[in-house]
This record gives structure tokens, C-alpha cells and sequence, in this order.
């Protein structure tokens, strides 16, 4: 699939407003992506606070995985989760969360990207290793 960096991102936000259940459930937002590399906001609602008022951890989580699996599918490829590992560094506090994604090795069958998740004031709350399998 070789589109431009702007037909890649309509693209993806097409693909984004299509899929429903979780991903739109907890609005989850694509705001940039390059072949292997992607941005994702999410909106912080009383629902993905946990009991002490902070971020809750799956939501971050779900977030990092999601805007993982967009960077995997960049290349046109379907992928799904390998395996995962995320590290929760700082509670996550504020209106939105961002995860950025990079990639730490891109196979043919199997890559891995790292994910660096902030806070609206820029404070790293999370870092996961998302490994992703190819399927086709």
C-alpha cells in the first residue's frame, strides 16, 4: 500500500470511525500515522477513571495496544497482538491521553513497536512493547 503520509491518515480515519464497539466506546482518536509510526488521543471521561480518580490502567492500556496495532496496519497488513508489556510510570491525570508509536523492529511475519502514553500535560504516564503478528 503506498499512499502519502495525508491519504494514510484519511484513510486510517476512516477506518477508525468504521470500526464501533471498544475503540469507539472509549474514544479513542487517530491524529497521526506514517508508515509504522502513529499518534492516538483518547478522551478522559468519569468512566475510564479508576476508584481513585486517576486514569485507569486498562484504559491506558487499550489506548497503547490500539494505536500499536494502527502503526502494524500502516503497511496495509491485517495484524492481531503477540504479546504485550506495558509499565505504568505516573498517574494519568487530565481531559485527554496521548500514546505514540514507534517502531522497534519490523518483520515479515512478526514486529514490535514501542508506545509511549502522556498525559494532557505532557507527563510520560506509561511505555508498552506491543509485539504484532501478521496474518496475511
Amino acid at each position: 500500500m503506498n499512499m502519502t503520509d495525508e491519504e494514510l491518515l484519511a484513510y486510517g480515519k476512516k477506518y477508525m470511525e468504521s470500526v464501533g464497539g471498544f475503540i469507539k466506546n472509549n474514544h479513542y482518536e487517530l491524529v497521526e500515522i506514517k508508515k509504522d509510526h502513529c499518534i492516538m488521543e483518547a478522551e478522559v471521561t468519569e468512566e475510564s477513571l479508576n476508584p481513585y480518580g486517576m486514569v485507569h490502567g486498562g484504559f491506558m492500556f487499550g489506548l497503547a495496544d490500539t494505536a500499536a496495532g494502527v502503526a502494524a496496519r500502516s503497511c496495509g497488513r491485517k495484524a492481531v497482538t503477540l504479546s504485550s508489556h506495558i509499565e505504568y510510570l505516573h498517574a494519568g491525570h487530565g481531559k485527554k491521553i496521548r500514546a505514540v508509536v514507534n517502531p522497534v523492529k519490523v518483520g515479515k511475519k512478526i514486529s514490535v513497536y514501542e508506545v509511549f502514553v502522556y498525559d494532557e500535560k505532557e507527563v510520560l504516564i506509561s511505555k508498552a512493547t506491543v509485539d504484532y503478528f501478521y496474518m496475511d
